[in-house]
């Protein structure tokens, strides 16, 4: 599949994505069930944050995506490891509530927040290595693109 195919299959898929997300929202609007009507949101949500990915991917394709800069890295760096931090805290406290659950529909909610937990954990690992390990540009990494491959390394005749 060419790039341009893979944009414009990710740009329909977010029109789709955002309809999910309008029709689930108005078919609660007026429903005073908070079980139902918070659930549905709660689809809808995933539907909003499958519309943001699929953006990332078109920015992916569609434009440059510049490298991150040493300070913002650093940044990045310490609030991913405190957020992946917060999700594994996160599936513990989940984990342990679901051994005292009783009702079917508390542990089949308790056990689908379990697997979104698990997934967004891995995801954030996943960021941490691939994004704010593997692109970010370092005063080092200009030298080595700079000298590495030049024939004299800065002085004249060599050496």
């Amino acid at each position: 599949m060419s790039e341009k195919s893979k944009v414009d299959f990710f740009e329909k898929q977010i029109l789709l994505e955002n309809r999910i997300v309008k029709v689930a929202e108005r078919s609660v609007k007026d429903t005073k069930n908070v079980l139902i009507r918070e659930l549905i949101r709660g689809i809808a949500l995933d539907s909003r944050k499958h519309a943001r990915m699929l953006a990332a991917l078109v920015g992916k394709y569609a434009k440059s995506t510049p490298l991150l800069d040493e300070t913002l890295t650093k940044k990045l760096e310490k609030d991913v490891r405190e957020h992946i931090e917060l999700e594994e805290k996160a599936l513990d406290t989940y984990r342990e509530l679901l051994k005292d659950l009783t009702g079917e529909a508390e542990k089949v909610i308790v056990n689908a927040i379990i697997d979104d937990e698990t997934r967004h954990h891995e995801f954030l690992k996943g960021i941490h290595k691939l994004i704010v390990e593997k692109e970010t540009l370092t005063e080092k990494d200009m030298w080595d693109w700079i000298w590495k491959d030049a024939p004299f390394h800065g002085s004249p005749g060599g050496g």
